[in-house]
């Protein structure tokens, strides 16, 4: 997964929160950059017929947009699922987070045998939460995992 793919995934999730375009503001700060930084992208992606940007408004994705923000959402849960079900890693948003960038269709691909991904997949992922659904995690890991954000 790359760059793009992980904005077009956090404009995605922002899409749903908001009910509506995915402000620059909420984007920079889902993804940690600054706004300059999320505004070159956007551009890109623009250019890359994958969103709409209005200014004063935000940022929608085209229909290939929402294609491949999918794909990438699918690919996180499969990673995050991974590190919090299989190998119990207390921090595995975190992880998740590092790994997502470097992870090729292949290994997620071969992650996914390992944890039986469920069929609503990507439509498991909570936005608010920043979770699959299907994690199988104690409340406590979990709230802890939040405060660490």
């Amino acid at each position: 997964m790359n760059t793009a793919d992980q904005y077009v995934k956090a404009i995605y999730l922002l899409q749903q929160m908001e009910n509506g375009p995915a402000s620059t503001g909420a984007l920079a700060d889902r993804l940690d950059v600054s706004p300059a930084s999320a505004n070159e992208m956007i551009g890109k992606l623009e250019s890359r017929g994958l969103a709409e940007h209005e200014k004063y408004k935000g940022v929608t994705l085209t229909d290939e947009g929402i294609v491949r923000a999918r794909d990438a959402l699918q690919t996180y849960c499969i990673i995050e699922r991974f590190l919090a079900n299989v190998l119990s890693v207390s921090e595995f948003r975190t992880e998740a987070r590092e790994l997502e960038p470097v992870i090729d269709d292949l290994v997620a691909e071969r992650l996914d045998t390992i944890i039986d991904r469920n069929d609503d997949c990507p439509d498991c992922f909570d936005p608010e939460t920043d979770a699959c659904c299907h994690l199988e995690i104690s409340t406590e890991s979990a709230e802890t995992e939040q405060s660490a954000d």
